[in-house]
Formats: structure tokens, C-alpha cells, sequence
């Protein structure tokens, strides 16, 4: 019966109607079934970035097939090209240092060519020793803004404090990209019997990782092996080919093989490793010392770099020709040659990267060679603190001119015999 104000109660006691056939096997849908049609992306990583889970609907929104994916690709293969660098610069960084990043802006690319903008949350999962095993990553929609408006307007009162936290963030990051950085250069120079020596490193990147590097070490016997060069690239991926770059030169070298055997040796294993679609190539120069009567013998051999620069003590100023020379990791049956000079007392060997030369002196003028070849030939003789402090000041010169890492390495014997001198100067 119905009153005029509704449904009439029902009486005490009699049981509630019987919810429907089809409303309770919806109501039991299986946990697979719920995680794979989720109104958002749903998927698990290695701590690599290899995708070994995904759900329908992020596959469905990215128009790929799960063949495509799991155990095929990399979280950061899903981004767009400006997508990837945010993930690999600062995202990836952030998500290993505390374990949890949210609420994070970023483009996925579509199988037909599309963008999807989506909001992202990461939690880093560990076994029961603490060790990170597994990263579990939440993907929105972020097509539609609209739906975030309110969010965001309710979350400005705490926007000074997120912008205080985030610069935290940042200069917590700057510092691990920091230490990073200074586990690729030497921490000093040696002292070699009979040479003075000095460097000076400088990043233009403001994460502080840069893509040159230079290094001096002995070889037993009293000879000394030295290398500078510039990896292609900068950020975290040209940090890790420059850690395979130095370690494969040095034991190349120590292996007792000569300067073009050397580069050789690091073509092939840059091909190796890099020759599957993300090519990393560098140029380098590549070098030996060792004492003959008065003098130091140097051997040299050059990958595609920049010619080294000599100051001689009757104050003459020359470029070493290293003919034949090639990009280090860009052409499978790449040749190098070794060339031969020597160090008598008073004479400077000079080493950089194109950071020097290609500084701009005005909106399209570069320094180049012929104006650094001046500048060398003013200086000489002169030995190898003072040509490096002399550059210091010319780099500084250049101010916003100066816009790539710049490696300088000067290797001198002095005007008369004595103790050998080193120094290292970053900046």
C-alpha cells in the first residue's frame, strides 16, 4: 500500500527483496579482473625500468598489446622525448632516494602518434631484507584538467611550503649529481718523475654532470698514460658511457696495448654496448709518457678530438696533427694513428675539449682555433700551471659565451730538472 507521502514501511520482521543474479556476480568480480580494468594504468617495474606488468586499461589508452610491452620495454620507452628527460634527470633520482614520488605531470606516447597527458605515482617496493625489488607505478588521465581544478585551488594555501621542499628536493639532487660527477674525474694528479702537471674541469650543465673527462696514471716502469675527451650528450646516460669510457681506456692501457690499440679497444666496446638503437660516441685523445735522456717521450693518438697544443720553450706554439683519427664509437672498423713527439725542458703539452674553442665571443662568433693558438703563442714558454691558470681567466672572460663542460689537461717539462709538480682545479 502507498501513502501520499511515499512507499509504506515495511513491516517488522519481513526480509529484505533479493539483490539481483547479474548485481552480484558483478559484485564478484576477481582482484585479476578489478586490476586490469581499472578506471587508471596500473603497472610493476624492475628497478631497471623493465616492464613486467601492465593492465588492459593503460595498454588500451597507449594502444599496445601486452606482447608489446612486458619484458620488451622500459617505463621511460612509454614517455615522449621531453617526457624521458624529466624521468631520467629527476624523477628516476628523486623516486631512488625516497622511495615514493606522486602527483607527477608527464606525456606518454600513443601507438598512433598522440600525446596522453597523465599524472603519475611511484612507490619503490622492498623484499623483506629492505633490498628495492619492485616499482609499482599509478597512471591518470590528466586529458581532462577540469577534474584537478578544485584539488589544485584547495592546495595553493600550501604552495609556498611545496615550493620550499621542492627547492630541497632540487639541491638535494644537485648534490648526488655532484658526488656523481666527482666519481668521474680523478680526485688529483700524480706526480710524474721529470713532468709538472695541471687541470681544470668546468660543467655548464646546471645539474652539475657533465659529458668531458681526463685522467693520468701510471703504467709501471716509470711510464705514465693520460686520456681527455667528451662523450656525446650530458646528464645521467652520458655520466654512465663516460664511467665505460674511462674504465675500459685505463685497462686498455694497462694491459700494456699502445695509444691507437687503446682507442681501438674503446671503439669496440662502445659499439658493444651502445650499438642497439641509443648510440654513444665521444672523442678522445689518448696518450703515453715515458723519459728518454733529457727529454720525455710522448706517444699520442686521437679519436676525432681537437688537436693537442704545443708550447715550445724558444716561445713557438703548434698544433700536434693526428691524422686519420675518428669518432670513438660511431663506425665499427674505425682507424686510429699514433704519432710521436717529445717534451724537452721548458716545453708544455696542452689538452681541452671544444668547450674552449667553441665558446662565443658575440651572437655567432665562436673563439676557435687560430685565436687560441694566438693566445698560446703569447703565453709561451710557459709551463703548465701557468698556461691553465691563464685559461681559467679566459673561460671566465667568455661569461654566458661559455655554454658546454670544458676538460683542460697541460703536461710540461721544466725548464730545469727538479721535483714534479701536479695540480687539479675544478669549477
Amino acid at each position: 500500500m502507498m501513502s501520499g507521502s511515499g512507499p509504506a514501511p515495511r513491516p517488522p520482521g519481513e526480509a529484505r527483496p533479493l539483490i539481483g543474479t547479474d548485481v552480484t556476480a558483478l559484485l564478484e568480480d576477481s582482484t585479476e579482473e578489478l586490476y586490469e580494468s581499472a578506471p587508471c594504468g596500473y603497472l610493476s617495474t624492475l628497478m631497471d625500468g623493465t616492464i613486467v606488468k601492465v593492465n588492459k586499461t593503460l595498454l588500451g589508452w597507449l594502444g599496445l598489446s601486452r606482447e608489446e610491452v612486458v619484458h620488451r620495454r622500459h617505463f621511460a620507452d612509454l614517455l615522449t622525448v621531453g617526457g624521458k628527460l624529466y624521468h631520467e634527470t629527476h624523477y628516476a633520482p628523486l623516486l631512488r632516494m625516497q622511495g615514493h614520488v606522486g602527483g607527477i605531470a608527464l606525456d606518454m606516447k600513443v601507438a598512433d602518434g598522440s600525446r596522453l597527458p597523465v599524472l603519475i605515482t611511484s612507490a619503490v617496493k622492498r623484499g623483506a631484507d629492505g633490498r628495492p625489488l619492485l616499482i609499482r607505478t599509478t597512471v591518470f588521465d590528466a586529458t581532462d584538467r577540469r577534474a584537478y581544478e578544485t584539488e589544485l585551488l584547495r592546495a595553493r594555501r600550501a604552495a609556498e611550503e611545496a615550493r620550499r621542499q621542492a627547492e630541497a628536493d632540487r639541491e638535494q639532487l644537485r648534490e648526488a649529481l655532484a658526488v656523481l660527477q666527482q666519481s668521474l674525474l680523478p680526485a688529483g694528479l700524480p706526480a710524474v718523475p721529470g713532468v709538472q702537471t695541471a687541470a681544470y674541469y668546468h660543467t655548464a650543465s646546471p645539474i652539475q654532470l657533465g659529458g668531458d673527462f681526463y685522467d693520468l696514471f701510471p703504467l709501471g716502469d716509470d711510464r705514465f698514460a693520460f686520456f681527455l675527451g667528451d662523450i656525446c650528450g650530458k646528464g645521467p646516460k652520458a655520466a654512465a658511457a663516460t664511467s665505460l669510457v674511462r674504465y675500459t681506456l685505463r685497462s686498455a692501457a694497462l694491459h700494456g696495448l699502445g695509444p691507437e690499440a687503446v682507442l681501438s679497444a674503446l671503439n669496440s666496446a662502445l659499439l658493444e654496448r651502445y650499438g642497439g638503437g641509443d648510440p654513444r660516441y665521444c672523442t678522445t685523445v689518448f696518450g703515453t709518457l715515458e723519459s728518454e735522456g733529457q727529454s720525455v717521450r710522448v706517444l699520442l693518438a686521437s679519436g676525432g678530438h681537437p688537436p693537442a697544443l704545443l708550447l715550445r720553450a724558444d716561445g713557438r706554439a703548434e698544433y700536434l696533427p693526428t691524422p686519420g683519427g675518428l669518432l670513438v664509437g660511431a663506425f665499427p672498423n674505425a682507424s686510429f694513428t699514433t704519432i710521436r713527439t717529445a717534451l724537452h725542458h721548458g716545453d708544455t703539452l696542452l689538452l681541452y675539449t671544444d668547450g674552449l674553442t667553441e665558446a662565443r665571443t658575440g651572437e655567432s662568433d665562436l673563439y676557435g682555433y687560430d685565436a687560441l693558438l694566438s693566445f698560446a703563442g703569447e703565453l709561451a714558454p710557459a709551463d703548465p700551471r701557468t698556461v691553465i691558470d691563464a685559461l681559467i681567466r679566459l673561460l671566465v672572460s667568455f661569461g654566458d659565451g661559455l655554454d658546454d663542460d670544458t676538460a683542460l689537461l697541460a703536461l710540461g717539462r721544466p725548464r730545469h730538472c727538479g721535483t714534479a709538480l701536479s695540480g687539479t682545479t675544478a669549477g
